[in-house]
This record gives C-alpha cells, sequence and structure tokens, in this order.
C-alpha cells in the first residue's frame, strides 16, 4: 500500500481523499494557494505546501510545482481528485517520469479518451452504440451542413476536444446551420484551441446516464453499475442518483457490459466513467442509449455509487495504484438501495445563480438521520468561500431503500441546512426534489429549463420566513421591554420600558401593541422593510433561530435570513412628526439615494448605511419632499446622527 501521498487538489474533493487515506494510515500532503492558506484541506492533511498565488492558472494547474512539492514533501504517490490536472495526460506523464505512482489511469487511456471524435470511432471498433452523426476528417462548411441534413433536425454541433457545454449548439433548421457552425468554431478555438467539430443527432428526451468502470494492471475490468445525472443547468450537473430510475435489467446488462467494454479497449486501469445519452421517449432502451464519452478520473457523484455498493472508490484506486488486484468481482458486487446527491454551490438562485463568496459566518448542516445522509463538504463555519475557485462547496448524499424515501430525505436535509451570510442554491435543490415531476422518476436533461418557473426562489422571503422572523424578535432580548415587561401596556409606557435598556434600538417605534389576539412587528429583512403580524399563541410557536448582533438569523427550507427590529429610517417616537432620519448605529454611509428638494414616497430609501457587516437602508416615514440631507456617502457618522429630514407634504 501507498504510505504517503499527495493530493493535488483542493476544496471537497481534497477532504474526501485525506478521509479514506487515513482510514488507511496513509499520510497525507495537501497543497495550497494564497487564498487557500487556511483552508480546511490544509488543516486536515498531515503536511501542507503551498504552490503558488490564488489564481488556479498559478498555483493548481502549474504541474511542475504540484511535482516538486509532492519530491519535496516526501510524498509516494499522487491523487489529482477531479478537475484541474485530473484528466491531463502530460501531466499524468510527468509524474511517472518523475518516479513518483500516478494514482489514475495511464497516460495512453486519458489520450485516447481525450478527443470525442477519436473515442467515437475506437467505441465504434468496439462494439459500443454512439449516437448517429459524422466524425469525418472533412470540415468544410457544406460538407459539414451537407452531413447535418443527411442526421435530420434537430442537430447537434459538439467540438471535439469540448467539455463543459462550450463549443455546443443545437440548430433546429437548415438556414440556422452555418451561423451556430461559426459561433461554435468560435468558441472552440477561444476554448480548446481546436475550432473542429462533430456532428449527432439531438435527442428530443435526452436521459444522461453513466456507468462507473473499475480496473486493475491485471487486465480485470468490472463496473459498479450506472448513475442518473440527467438533472442539469447549463450542462453542468445539479443532481445525480443511482441506480437509475426506472432502468430494467435487461437495459441495465446491456449498458454495463458496454461500458466494460470501453475500458478494455483502452486498457484502463483505475476508476472511470463511460457516459452515455439516452432517448427516454420510450422508456429506457439499450437500443436508444449511445456513447458520449470517458471520464478518465473519479466523479463528483461518485458518492452515489459508494452508497449503494458499499465500495469506497478512493480505497479501490490506492489499492490498484499500489499494484493490487480489484478487491472483489463483477459477481460480488450488488445494488443496495437508492443513493441520491446534490451538489450545494455558493451561488445565488433569485440573481440568475451568480456566485455568491465570503465568510460562513453561520455553516450548519443539521443531519437527522445519520446513518442513512453523507455530507462530503470542503468548508466549515468561519471559512471563506473565495472567489477564484468552483463555486461548489460540498454534497449532501442520502441512502434509503426506495428512491421516495431518499428523495424525501434529501429534501429535508437541504431545508434543515443553516448558511449565512452567503447565498446557496439549498431552497432551488429543495423545490427540484419535491417537484411532481422528479417524484415521478419523470427526469430529463431538459428538465430544470422546463420548471425554471417553478424551482428558482423569490429574491424576497416568503411570508412565512417573515412570520418566523417576527416570532424569533419576540421570543429574544432583541427587543427588551416591548414584549417582555408591558405587554398589555400602552405604546408610552412600552417606550419608557424599553428606554431602561441599552440598545441601537432603544427609541425605536417599530412595534406596536394591538389588541388581542395579533400582534404587529416592524422589521428589515433582505435590505427591505416589513409589517408583519403575528397571532397571539406566538410564544409557544418553534423557529429555528438564534441570535446574531442586534438581530435574529432565521431558517426555514435551506434559506437562512437576518431580521432585525426596523426604526423606519432609526427615528424616534418623534420622526412620525418631524421626519428626522437618524442613525441607528455606528456606520459609514455608503449610498445616498435622493438629493435634496427631492419629492419623496413612504417607504422610499433615501440613504443607505453600512454598519455590522451589513447595508441598512433608511427610508421616508411618509410622503414628502428631503427638506434636509446633512451627509454624503464615505462619511462616517456616529449612531442618532441626522441623515436626513423629510417634510410632510400632500
Amino acid at each position: 500500500m501507498i504510505r504517503s501521498l499527495l493530493i493535488a487538489n483542493r476544496g471537497e474533493i481534497a477532504c474526501r481523499v485525506i478521509r479514506t487515506a487515513r482510514r488507511l494510515g496513509v499520510r497525507t500532503v495537501a497543497v495550497y494557494s494564497d487564498a487557500d492558506a487556511k483552508a480546511l484541506h490544509v488543516r486536515q492533511a498531515d503536511k501542507a505546501v503551498h504552490i503558488g498565488p490564488s489564481p488556479a492558472r498559478e498555483s493548481y494547474l502549474r504541474g511542475e510545482a504540484v511535482i516538486a512539492a509532492a519530491k519535496g514533501a516526501g510524498a509516494e504517490a499522487i491523487h489529482p481528485g477531479y478537475g484541474f490536472l485530473s484528466e491531463n495526460a502530460d501531466f499524468a506523464q510527468s509524474v511517472l517520469d518523475a518516479g513518483l505512482i500516478w494514482v489514475g489511469p495511464p497516460p495512453v487511456a486519458i489520450r485516447a479518451m481525450g478527443l470525442k471524435d477519436a473515442a467515437k470511432r475506437l467505441m465504434m471498433a468496439a462494439g459500443v452504440p454512439t449516437t448517429p452523426g459524422y466524425l469525418g476528417d472533412d470540415q468544410g462548411a457544406e460538407r459539414l451542413r451537407a452531413e447535418a441534413d443527411a442526421v435530420g433536425y434537430p442537430v447537434l454541433i459538439k467540438a471535439v476536444a469540448g467539455g463543459g457545454g462550450k463549443g455546443m449548439r443545437r440548430v433546429d433548421r437548415p438556414d440556422d446551420f452555418l451561423d451556430a457552425l461559426s459561433s461554435c468554431r468560435r468558441e472552440a478555438a477561444a476554448a480548446f484551441g481546436d475550432d473542429r467539430v462533430l456532428l449527432e443527432r439531438y435527442l428530443a428526451r435526452p436521459r444522461h446516464i453513466e456507468v462507473q468502470v473499475f480496473g486493475d494492471s491485471y487486465g480485470n475490468v468490472v463496473h459498479l453499475f450506472e448513475r442518473d445525472c440527467s438533472l442539469q443547468r447549463r450542462h453542468q450537473k445539479v443532481i445525480e442518483e443511482a441506480p437509475a430510475p426506472g432502468m430494467g435489467e435487461e437495459a441495465r446488462a446491456a449498458i454495463c457490459a458496454a461500458a466494460v467494454r470501453a475500458a478494455k479497449a483502452v486498457d484502463y486501469v483505475g476508476a472511470g466513467t463511460v457516459e452515455f445519452i439516452a432517448d427516454a421517449s420510450e422508456g429506457l432502451r439499450a437500443d436508444r442509449t449511445f456513447f458520449m464519452e470517458m471520464n478518465t478520473r473519479l466523479q463528483v457523484e461518485h458518492p452515489v455509487t459508494e452508497m449503494i455498493t458499499g465500495v469506497d472508490l478512493v480505497e479501490w484506486q490506492l489499492r490498484v495504484a499500489s499494484g493490487e488486484p480489484l478487491p472483489l468481482r463483477q459477481e460480488d458486487l450488488r445494488i443496495d438501495g437508492h443513493a441520491i446527491e446534490a451538489r450545494l454551490y455558493a451561488e445565488d438562485p433569485a440573481k440568475g445563480f451568480l456566485p455568491s463568496v465570503g465568510r460562513l459566518e453561520l455553516f450548519r448542516p443539521r443531519s437527522r438521520v445519520q446513518t442513512s445522509i453523507r455530507e462530503d463538504f470542503g468548508v466549515e463555519q468561519d471559512d471563506d468561500v473565495s472567489p477564484f475557485y468552483d463555486p461548489m462547496i460540498g454534497k449532501l448524499i442520502v441512502h434509503r431503500p426506495t428512491r421516495t424515501e431518499s428523495a424525501d430525505y434529501l429534501a429535508e436535509q437541504c431545508a434543515a441546512l443553516e448558511i449565512w451570510p452567503v447565498k446557496t442554491n439549498a431552497p432551488f435543490l429543495l423545490r427540484a426534489l419535491t417537484h411532481p415531476a422528479f417524484v415521478a422518476g419523470d427526469v430529463t436533461t431538459g428538465f430544470i429549463p422546463e420548471h425554471d418557473a417553478d424551482l428558482i426562489p423569490d429574491s424576497q422571503p416568503t411570508s412565512a420566513m417573515l412570520e418566523h422572523g417576527a416570532v424569533a424578535l419576540l421570543q429574544t432580548e432583541v427587543l427588551p421591554g416591548f414584549w417582555t415587561k408591558t405587554l398589555r401596556g400602552s405604546l408610552s409606557e412600552q417606550q419608557a420600558s424599553a428606554d431602561q435598556f441599552t440598545s441601537p434600538w432603544r427609541q425605536a417605534v417599530g412595534l406596536r401593541l394591538n389588541a388581542p389576539p395579533m400582534r404587529t412587528v416592524h422589521l428589515t429583512a433582505a435590505g427591505e422593510q416589513h409589517s408583519v403580524t403575528v397571532s397571539e399563541d406566538w410564544r409557544d410557536s418553534q423557529v429555528r433561530a438564534e441570535r446574531y448582533g442586534n438581530g435574529q438569523l432565521v431558517s426555514e427550507d435551506g434559506e437562512t435570513i437576518l431580521v432585525e427590529a426596523a426604526r423606519y429610517g432609526g427615528q424616534s417616537s418623534s420622526a412620525a412628526v418631524d421626519g428626522a432620519i437618524l442613525a441607528p448605529m455606528p456606520g459609514r454611509v455608503t449610498a445616498v439615494e435622493v438629493a435634496p428638494g427631492a419629492r419623496v414616497a413612504k417607504g422610499q430609501r433615501l440613504v443607505t448605511l453600512e454598519a455590522m457587516k451589513m447595508e441598512h437602508g433608511l427610508v421616508a416615514p411618509f410622503d414628502g419632499m428631503v427638506a434636509e440631507l446633512p451627509v454624503a456617502a464615505g462619511a462616517q457618522v456616529s449612531e442618532g446622527t441626522l441623515l436626513a429630514r423629510v417634510k410632510r407634504g400632500e
């Protein structure tokens, strides 16, 4: 067995490899960039070596720096993880030339599967079914258009060196072909330095089915059954599961046998994935399932295979790289239950899935069924999500006897996540897992675009979240005096009681005591102010919240928001009369939204104040005119400073 291992990667896959290596007694060496100096994988490894600045091209993609780090740290082997250098045949060869063990397939196998057209020819020779199309050397535009006419529309143009959806175009009409071809070639040349393309028949209801294969250096190759990776957004996988829904035994046997033939055709060693595209218009059938490509590495979604087979694929990688034969034969491998994985990304679905970066001031997964839920994360609370790398921060995986149970448990796990202030796609995942079409197993690669209106959450918190936020404020001392001292007193009595406490909200009139059985709370959430009415039984409510500064972090259905008692522009009780907008706490004015003399409407933002690492919008208390505006953007102000004054008007 390998005694020391360098992991040429970062994040959750580095942590994943370290976990197995530690169990096997293998010493681990991490590499890190400037941005990752305090990263979780660095903290977990036995030794860590700095390899360069934050950009990946200056650190994780510098093969010579990785090899030097391995030799300097006394590592015997290099595990590439996935991404970065994992499918770089030249790097793999350099590792071997340096006298180190490469935990991956032979460089010749990586090269054989690296170009889509060459790989398809190889698969056709091996008897592996391929999608009807054109793979010819004649790349003339007119020849390609003629071949597209022969294949039939819609047709798919794909860069031969492509990946990740780059250099790919669907063409629905002959008149659009040449424009799409030119666009595809430009993108392919920019991304891969190769503008050659191939053509494939476009399948109307495609399913993305892939088979996990594993080979050793003694010629043995097995499959570990299939996975369904159809739920994708812009050709990036989001939710994966094993086995594939609706896969019959006959089709499974045929597809898995084809994957083994594909691996044997290139003398494959190690973990690999043979990917197929299936026309599911009549269900999953072997005669409608075609080879697409082979990934010559461990896949992100490998945990679902591990959970249904009971196999640790990283352990197999290390054993095979150490010269051992495969631990199990094909007849020893069986499917047990159903597993589903969801990729957790630091991104905001409500804002077009823009990456969300920053410190994870709250990061608390809440597994409730530890034996059937697995969490593969590359971060912990107080870690930073860097802007330099892929926004995936981890994966949530469940394993239960049935697909329905797995989907239910994974949805519960997504709903229980508490993460703040970094945004994640957890609410999006929850909606996908509970969507009727997904529950019914009606999944294709078009699932997300077809149902995006149902899947993408609103940018503002739901009414339920706001109600829970109001209750959370009432149940704590965030609003001292208002509810703990004089629940049935008059407004003036409540204000007097509140003034006995030291709090930036001590002058607040953001709450008013209505007659039972209702209470109204004015609060700020997601940068906006809201009035929320809650019932008299709020004391008995159970909400997931915790104190944070002068507010409460409230979590529900994968979303976490900060709610604070609103001061409506920070005004004192006289603000309703004189329109004075006071700073509720010390801070910096980041924006002045209006000009002196401007007409404003009630609730319109006047000034934005940055305080407690957050921006607070201060708004007009009523319709009127801006009579005073004594501050400018960039000004530092203390609590109680006059920021604006609004004169009541018609």
